[in-house]
């Protein structure tokens, strides 16, 4: 059974947490004390005899009082078809920096657009970021369709003036659902309210979307995270490279090449925790034995000599800056992409994106907390890195404030 990662984002209010609350509720993932749970706390805020399902996924007490979402949460659930994790994200501007990290590793993003306010800021923000990220798939709800009497003009309005945004994007797969989260229309049951639409439901559409493809099986990369080396009486020889598979495919047998030395050698065999495995691809942990005896090191990497990632220490990332204290041209922070750290140089930034209209502003490039802009990188070490939009592992990194260890932003490489 496959899993897929999906992310919740949209506005303040446009009923994210419900959506997933109710998606949980009505496909039978929850256990009985969650639901007394919730129950008792829906009754005890003066509810009007419904269950607040946006309290399965609103857990910190500043959201059940506010009634917003400020953390990311993830919940787990399962189908017979399909398991899925999916992070709830905030829809607060100030709190982009969270959607930005709750839809990293996501196959799928849910957008929501409250059928009342239509299109708002936070829905380009939101789009323009998953697009961003590579998120290959949209599932556009129309929420709260019950509250504008379950109009088919409003919802075609709604779509239609997506669509003419959605242009300017990197996304080709994009569905429109109209939903209401409160009341379960079109999440895992089909509407008796909407005859007028013959699309899937949530659930069903988010139980076939196809993700095979996702999942980049051609470029052959495994960053190195530790080198095994029990020296027992058992294991005495044994050189294992420990870590997670990036992308691609490793066989016994196959030729490789370790970057940074460029030594080659061939796999003599690939280990797991149960077993050995006649062959290795993304996401699986595994330990990598070699025919020879080479240096290699955390944070080396492992290609094939035919198919090698580009070494440099200048990078042109998209970064999306997560800290209060703006960017500084000229600051040094630490940077970890894949197992390797180093430190970097914020050489120029080139311009910052406008959001809601997609336009490069090469006037101000004042990088604040939230904003979006292309900057060129020097590192102190050679990265093994390839583009983002065709490999998510290795084009992804972060900046690492040197005095606090804070995660100041999160970059894609260009």
């Amino acid at each position: 059974m496959d899993l897929l990662r999906f992310t919740t984002a949209g506005s303040v209010d446009d009923g994210k947490s419900t959506l997933i609350g109710r998606l949980l509720y009505d496909s039978k993932s929850i256990f009985e004390d969650q639901l007394e749970a919730i129950e008792r706390l829906s009754e005890s805020r003066g509810g009007d005899g419904q269950v607040d399902l946006a309290l399965l996924t609103d857990g910190l007490r500043s959201e059940r009082e506010q009634g917003i979402t400020i953390d990311v949460a993830y919940r787990y659930f399962a189908t017979p078809r399909r398991k899925f994790i999916v992070a709830d994200t905030p829809g607060h501007i100030q709190y982009t920096r969270n959607m930005v990290t709750g839809a990293s590793t996501a196959n799928l993003a849910i957008i929501l657009i409250d059928a009342r306010k239509g299109i708002l800021e936070q829905t380009h923000r939101h789009s323009f970021i998953a697009s961003l990220l590579h998120i290959k798939h949209l599932i556009i709800c129309v929420n709260k369709m019950d509250l504008v009497g379950y109009s088919e003009e409003v919802f075609n309005k709604i779509v239609e003036e997506y669509k003419d945004f959605a242009s300017r994007l990197d996304v080709q797969d994009i569905k429109f659902i109209p939903v209401s989260a409160l009341l379960g229309d079109n999440v895992v049951d089909k509407s008796a309210n909407m005859p007028w639409y013959d699309g899937s439901t949530l659930l069903h559409t988010l139980e076939t979307v196809y993700i095979g493809s996702d999942v980049n099986h051609v470029d052959p990369r495994f960053p190195v995270q530790a080198v095994i080396r029990p020296q027992t009486a058992e294991w005495h020889d044994y050189r294992g490279f420990a870590g997670r598979v990036a992308s691609g495919v490793f066989k016994p047998g196959d030729e490789i090449i370790a970057m940074p030395s460029g030594f080659t050698s061939r796999i003599k065999s690939i280990n797991t925790m149960k077993d050995d495995v006649k062959e290795a691809f993304s996401p699986m942990s595994i330990a990598m034995t070699l025919e020879d005896e080479i240096d290699i090191s955390r944070g080396d990497m492992i290609a094939k000599p035919n198919n090698m990632p580009t070494a440099t220490q200048d990078l042109d990332v998209m970064l999306c800056w997560f800290h209060e204290k703006p960017l500084v041209l000229g600051g040094r922070y630490f940077l970890r992409h894949t197992t390797r750290d180093c430190k970097a140089l914020i050489k120029e930034v080139r311009y910052k994106i406008d959001i809601n209209t997609l336009h490069k502003n090469e006037q101000d490039l004042r990088l604040g907390m939230n904003e979006i802009g292309r900057v060129r990188l020097r590192t102190t070490l050679p990265l093994f890195a390839d583009p983002y939009a065709i490999n998510r592992n290795t084009g992804g990194l972060i900046l690492i404030d040197e005095e606090t260890n804070n995660t100041v932003a999160a970059g894609m490489i260009l």
